[in-house]
């Protein structure tokens, strides 16, 4: 039978992973050009819709409640699954870790807020919906998240530059992972709940940890330095993106991690690649030097 996924945002980081794991596992694959596509007609025959749209900080208040707003429509019309790609904002930063499905939505911060207020939006519409929910992202290519566009930069010089505590449990997700899970949550949709939040527990590893495990698959010492602040905190009354990172930075001050017993419930089988492999993937292959990369990525199992 011919199953249908419509990706939404197909050339970020998690559309772009989400394209390539439903059409790996057989899914006939459709993305979506904002510029010159009816989003009520691409939906048309979709059996899922993966909304992979992610507007930059700044204009989330302004674009997130409209643009999701414009997908549960389409969901509505076309009777699609919505999978939403969740993270850990809208727990806040004193909630205590680790963070379920369970877990009380208590962000007052804004960004925080917006999620909340989206996730609603969907638990209200009537249509059917899976939160995927995850924490930092680790991509198999350079994607301009935090691990490659900071932490991995110095890592020739042997430091992992860090914009935390680097003793603190913090919440990772490697892409292909997750997006792999985001298929099988698909293919058992009508097994799941209405509104479904799912956490995917990821890895839960320090600065130090991580540092740790880039030291042994480069067969060196790699140091952690913590990153200054301080510059993007004076441009805050200048470049609208540093006021929100600032404000999201709570969260490299506050230990979490994800609670992974409602993802082995509904996904018992699933083997997630093992952190040193995914790291591996992550960083540029010139690391390597000449050394035959030991950790290089293979087909994870299901």
């Amino acid at each position: 039978m011919t199953r249908t996924v419509l990706i939404l945002g197909a050339t970020g980081r998690f559309g772009r992973n989400a394209a390539e794991q439903f059409w790996t596992a057989g899914w006939t694959v459709k993305t979506f050009d904002r510029s010159r596509d009816s989003l009520n007609l691409a939906a048309q025959g979709a059996d899922v819709i993966v909304n992979g749209w992610n507007p930059a900080y700044p204009e989330w208040a302004k674009t997130v409640p409209r643009l999701h707003a414009q997908v549960i429509e389409a969901a509505r019309l076309s009777k699609a699954t919505v999978i939403v790609p969740g993270n850990v904002y809208v727990y806040g930063a004193d909630t205590p870790a680790p963070w379920s499905e369970a877990t009380p939505h208590q962000a007052q911060n804004s960004l925080g807020r917006v999620r909340v207020k989206m996730e609603r939006a969907y638990a209200k519409s009537g249509v059917r919906t899976i939160i995927l929910r995850a924490g930092d992202f680790i991509d198999s290519q350079a994607s301009g998240n935090w691990f490659d566009m900071i932490m991995a930069k110095k890592l020739s010089m042997g430091r992992f530059v860090y914009p935390g505590d680097p003793d603190i449990d913090h919440s990772w997700a490697y892409l292909p992972d997750l997006c792999r899970a985001a298929v099988q949550l698909a293919e058992m949709r009508h097994d799941l709940p209405q509104f479904c939040d799912v956490p995917f527990p990821g890895y839960t590893a320090s600065g130090a940890d991580m540092a740790g495990h880039l030291g042994a698959i480069l067969g060196r010492k790699v140091v952690v330095k913590r990153m200054n602040w301080l510059q993007i905190k004076l441009m805050q009354p200048v470049w609208p993106l540093a006021r929100c990172l600032v404000e999201m930075s709570y969260l490299w001050r506050t230990a979490h991690s994800l609670d992974g017993v409602r993802f082995q419930e509904v996904l018992p089988a699933f083997q997630e690649t093992p952190i040193e492999q995914a790291l591996a993937s992550a960083i540029p292959a010139s690391l390597f030097g000449d050394q035959i990369n030991p950790n290089q990525p293979v087909a994870a199992g299901t």
